[in-house]
């Protein structure tokens, strides 16, 4: 047995995550409401760990500790907060040599620990950030991608992965549609490193 690892994003209809830069998940085009932010909680309450990249973290840093207590949100977003706080967390960063809410920092060798950590590790562990995505894939360690695509053709940004890649082969596990136009589809990757061939 050992760790899944998750990338979940929003993204557009031709897979860009980002039309602005550094729009650090926030981009106007997104159409998140109360019914897709509740999923978002759900599916992050299901993570056993987070692994971020330094631009995610520091997105999240920048809002989420102070959520839980801010009283002029509504009560989902507050709960997401709670969420993000109490879930261990691993930063991949070379620049960063502290960070009050990760529980670890990996700066060398990320690749290599992360297979390390997903190898010993169980359940479904999320992961933040495209540069972090993309490294996993190349390496085989991606399990699954959760992607929440909202109805908007940007034309131009950050695409779902950095770089171009071979050719992968996914299954659709799941799929669901929310209010706005919202859709989420899971895919397990197929071909990674470690999987069981049924």
């Amino acid at each position: 047995m050992s760790a899944r690892f998750v990338y979940w994003m929003n993204v557009s209809l031709d897979l860009l995550i980002e039309h602005n830069l550094d729009e650090q998940g926030g981009g106007s085009w997104m159409r998140i409401g109360e019914e897709l932010h509740r999923e978002f909680n759900a599916r992050a309450r299901a993570m056993t760990l987070d692994v971020e990249g330094r631009t995610i973290y520091e997105t999240m840093e920048e809002f989420w500790p102070a959520a839980p207590a801010d009283e002029s949100l509504p009560d989902y977003l507050r709960e997401y907060g709670e969420i993000w706080l109490s879930t261990p967390k691993i930063l991949v960063s070379r620049t960063r040599t502290s960070a009050e809410h990760a529980d670890r920092i990996i700066s060398e060798n990320a690749i290599d620990e992360l297979a390390k950590i997903r190898a010993e590790g169980d359940g479904d562990v999320g992961v933040g950030g495209a540069t972090l995505a993309t490294q996993l894939l190349r390496a085989g360690l991606l399990d699954e991608l959760l992607l929440f695509t909202h109805p908007v053709i940007l034309g131009s940004g950050r695409p779902l992965f950095d770089e171009p890649v071979d050719p992968v082969e996914l299954d659709l596990l799941e799929q669901r549609s929310f209010e706005g136009g919202v859709t989420m589809h899971r895919y397990a990757v197929l071909g990674a490193r470690g999987q069981d061939v049924a």
